[in-house]
């Protein structure tokens, strides 16, 4: 009995966040009085929309190295892609995958960058990757309000800042908006299904699980249950931990374009930042752990933390008038989740070592 017990609180603690969100939206749904046909398709799009760039993230956390804070560096390889494509006025898909051959050497580069840091800064790859994140962030305004117009031409008038130099806040992604959502338009009882988009999101998951089987998806794996052990195995400890972040960024970075080219604008010089917070946060949602996470848990996050985006603003509204509410619980949500997480693997992991310690000692848990 106690056996049971203690596996069955083990088990609501593993799953603490997905079942708060679910119980969140149980009762928001109802309260903000959307059709069920809305709701769908809202999920449908966000998935669409969000699932690759949370796709990049795991492996990382197969590698022992964490959430990749460092996602950001990608994403900003991206947005300068569809920054080169605009100016040129190349639009549709051939529009999308040009956008992806420039954009991956440069993203590659700062994979590279940022995987040499957090080799430096074992144990610490967090914090130090969302530092880094900012510093880039910093970089990469330098380059786009001053490099674009006066160092790297740009020929489009509409693109550029009235002094001359500079890209505008708001890069229009016109040209390519939709582009690969509606490659193949299937629509079944008035539901719009992107399949181009899920198709290519479906090669990616079978990439990745066939990634895991291989010789450096299993280095991986060594390295980040113990790195002392895989090195005393054989395993370049360093040289793998770099290579996973530098597959996580060039993913981050084509996630990107296919989140833009469904919205179809950019905002030049934020939108890096809300794609690599939301990201994590819904990855965090599904049931993830900074140690562990699977393909189920970037779909079931997904799923979760924007259908509370959804129904949260008419919730709040419905319930006390006042639709803000729910774009300040967003806001909340979004950071709240990740310092929660990170409580929760701390606490897990010092519960794992307590029940290991009973385990040898022959004492069962109370």
């Amino acid at each position: 009995m106690n056996r049971k017990y203690d596996y069955f609180k083990h088990l609501l603690v593993q799953n603490a966040v997905p079942i708060v969100f679910l119980a969140v939206s149980a009762f928001a749904i109802p309260i903000s009085q959307f059709s069920g046909t809305y709701l769908v398709q809202e999920m449908l799009v966000r998935l669409s929309r969000n699932s690759f760039l949370v796709l990049s993230l795991l492996i990382p956390i197969l590698a022992g190295m964490g959430l990749n804070f460092g996602m950001v560096l990608g994403a900003m390889a991206g947005q300068i892609g569809l920054i080169f494509i605009t100016d040129w006025n190349i639009v549709g898909v051939h529009g999308m995958l040009l956008a992806a051959i420039i954009s991956t050497p440069l993203a590659i580069l700062l994979g590279w960058m940022c995987g040499l840091i957090l080799n430096r800064a074992k144990g610490r790859e967090m914090v130090t990757s969302f530092i880094l994140g900012f510093f880039m962030n910093g970089v990469y305004q330098l380059v786009v309000l001053y490099g674009f117009g006066s160092v790297v031409p740009v020929t489009n008038p509409k693109m550029v800042l009235s002094r001359g130099f500079g890209i505008r806040n708001v890069t229009n992604l016109e040209g390519i908006r939709k582009c690969l959502d509606n490659l193949l338009p299937v629509s079944v009882a008035g539901v719009d299904i992107p399949v181009a988009t899920f198709l290519v999101i479906a090669f990616f998951c079978l990439f990745v699980v066939w990634f895991r089987k291989t010789k450096l998806g299993q280095d991986m794996r060594a390295v980040g249950q113990d790195m002392d052990v895989a090195r005393d195995a054989g395993i370049p400890v360093e040289r793998t931990r770099l290579i996973s972040i530098i597959i996580s960024t060039v993913l981050a970075c084509y996630g990107q374009i296919i989140f833009l080219q469904n919205i179809g604008t950019m905002n030049t010089y934020n939108s890096h930042e809300q794609a690599g917070m939301f990201a994590i946060a819904s990855l965090l949602v599904g049931g993830a752990s900074v140690s562990r996470a699977s393909i189920f848990n970037v779909f079931l996050g997904v799923v979760l933390f924007h259908l509370m985006f959804v129904v949260s603003p008419m919730a709040g509204k419905y319930l006390i008038g006042e639709a803000q509410l729910g774009e300040y619980f967003r806001v909340f949500v979004s950071y709240g989740i990740i310092s929660l997480a990170l409580v929760l693997h701390a606490w897990r992991r010092q519960k794992e070592k307590d029940r290991a310690r009973r385990s040898l000692r022959g004492i069962q848990a109370e």
